[in-house]
């Protein structure tokens, strides 16, 4: 099974410029927009995996369950880098695990609904506790109001870059930075296999409840 993090000697500048000259790249965008960052592939039959793992984690791939596994993983890494770095799947069929530049900032809400969850720009004081969606007299100021968390996928991390004129130091948390993207990668793989081993795909039928305009007999 293919492993994605890579030891490195933090102690050797020749070693951390090595690892990040050759490390993979994938658009952060597309091929045309011409910036590039830091990433993994992991498409499923590129993983060295069998056959037999392979199509199931195939037929695993659009199911929520799945899906939201891999969200939280993808989450808490944002969240330790106070989402100045993120990272995002990219790619035709979302298979390149990707690192983007972020940032978080005041959403500007100052209140919501407790009822069905509307936020609003102004204060209760502002405007009264009715909710404008529901009706409901619910809304309640924020005690810390949100951060909205803001994502550049045009911009390019270290694309063309000459590490020469870096120091030792801003090389190191480069590498740091880079290698915490491959154990990612490696623990969205474990966290993949792991729901192979321990669930199965079944289908089920819902349906989704819609409102419409009906004529009845007046009273």
């Amino acid at each position: 099974m293919k492993k994605f993090y890579t030891p490195v000697d933090l102690r050797s500048r020749a070693d951390m410029t090595a690892y990040l000259e050759n490390h993979f790249r994938y658009p952060t965008m597309n091929s045309w927009n011409q910036a590039t960052s830091y990433a993994c592939n992991l498409k499923v039959d590129r993983l060295g995996l069998s056959a037999g793992i392979v199509e199931k984690l195939l037929d695993m791939l659009d199911t929520y369950e799945f899906q939201e596994a891999m969200q939280d993983l993808r989450t808490r890494f944002g969240m330790e880098h106070d989402y100045l770095w993120q990272v995002g799947m990219n790619g035709r069929s979302g298979g390149y695990l990707v690192l983007y530049q972020g940032c978080q900032k005041p959403s500007g809400y100052r209140s919501y609904c407790r009822e069905c969850g509307q936020r609003n720009y102004k204060s209760v004081s502002e405007s009264g506790d009715v909710c404008g969606r529901c009706g409901s007299h619910s809304r309640v100021d924020y005690t810390t109001p949100p951060m909205e968390i803001i994502t550049y996928p045009g911009r390019a991390t270290d694309d063309g870059e000459d590490f020469e004129d870096w120091s030792l130091v801003q090389l190191r948390e480069r590498v740091k930075l880079v290698q915490e993207l491959d154990q990612l990668a490696d623990a969205m793989v474990a966290e993949a296999l792991e729901l192979a081993r321990t669930c199965t795909v079944e289908t089920e039928e819902y349906f989704v409840p819609k409102t419409r305009k009906v004529l009845v007999p007046s009273a």
